[in-house]
């Protein structure tokens, strides 16, 4: 059987999504390095390209992040979490998703999520350019 068309899971096996309608099943992100070799393997799709991920979580994230260059879908498939979103004029929103709901973080919006149960979800991602920075303790 040929790879691509075998089964695989998504927590497990991100896809990328690129130019031309391309689907690249991608293998396991198994350490920090795993984010930079998918950016590096993928350059040529910059903006255009997708990431598409599913994680599970139960604690808070420690982090923001922004995608410079494109929106994201968050889609939660399990739980309920909490999303707040700050653009970088200060204007904020703060979104609860449960099972089946999603949400927007619009390009150049700073996000992080608070659990209220176990969460997962599904990411649909511009990853070229995305940032970090740290969480303030509350």
């Amino acid at each position: 059987m040929d790879e691509a068309a075998s089964p695989k899971t998504l927590p497990n096996h991100p896809i990328h999504l690129g130019l031309d309608g391309n689907a690249v099943p991608l293998p396991a992100i198994d350490s920090e390095r795993w984010y930079d070799e998918y950016l590096a393997r993928f350059a040529g799709d910059g903006t255009q390209g997708r990431l598409i991920s599913q994680f599970s979580f139960s604690e808070n994230w420690e982090s923001w992040e922004m995608h410079p260059h494109g929106d994201e879908i968050v889609l939660c498939i399990a739980g309920t979490m909490v999303l707040h979103q700050q653009s970088e004029t200060g204007e904020t929103a703060t979104v609860t998703l449960k099972s089946g709901d999603y949400a927007i973080n619009p390009a150049g919006w700073w996000h992080t999520a608070d659990a209220t149960t176990q969460v997962t979800a599904i990411f649909i991602t511009t990853a070229y350019g995305t940032i970090h920075r740290a969480r303030e303790a509350s």
